[in-house]
């Protein structure tokens, strides 16, 4: 901390650890049971605090779900992103951004097909529903960025092109029909869309 930055207050440390210890409990409880087999009693009593405490981080199991998701999904899209700038064609470097964030999405895959449906329906004025949906938008910059190292993409069709490439990743991943298909051929499947959607 450098010598400009306010000293952080007692109680922002006190209400920062216990954010901390509520993400840690439920990134363990939905891993381990799933979203939908687990309740906010069980994250409040493993996080150590009440459940009146709990609801003013997140005021449902939804807003904990995104809480947990975005986290990781910022992580699986800053290693697509810095993988994605080492590769020159425009469709493998989109896809270097597409894998770790459907890596991300499927690691128990019902809990990130929740975390999608949060994402779209959910409360917009919820902070962590923003969150998500700023967290969706990167993801957007990054493959318009990507795109933009095609050749036969113009600048200004960048932008709308990685918005339809986002969706197709986002239906891929939330696809009933792609439950039992592993992570591999979910990517492969946004692959072969993505080539016959792009100019040739």
């Amino acid at each position: 901390m450098s010598s400009a930055d306010p000293p952080t207050g007692r109680r922002e440390r006190n209400k920062q650890a216990k954010l901390e210890r509520i993400t840690a409990a439920a990134t363990e409880l939905f891993a381990e049971h799933g979203v939908d087999d687990v309740t906010t009693q069980q994250i409040a009593e493993k996080a150590d605090i009440g459940t009146g405490t709990l609801f003013l981080y997140a005021k449902t199991k939804g807003e904990l779900l995104l809480l947990v998701q975005n986290a990781q999904y910022s992580s699986a899209l800053e290693k697509g992103r810095a993988l994605a700038e080492t590769i020159p064609d425009g469709i493998d470097a989109v896809m270097a951004i597409v894998q770790p964030v459907v890596h991300c999405n499927r690691a128990q895959i019902d809990n990130g097909r929740t975390y999608l449906r949060e994402m779209v329906f959910g409360d917009p004025h919820e902070p962590h529903h923003g969150e998500a949906l700023a967290i969706a938008g990167q993801t957007e910059e990054a493959i318009a960025a990507a795109l933009r190292r095609d050749e036969r993409i113009e600048d200004g069709d960048a932008p709308t092109l990685a918005r339809v490439v986002s969706s197709v990743m986002f239906l891929n991943m939330a696809s009933s029909l792609n439950v039992a298909l592993s992570d591999d051929e979910v990517v492969e499947e946004i692959r072969k869309q993505v080539t016959a959607l792009l100019p040739h």
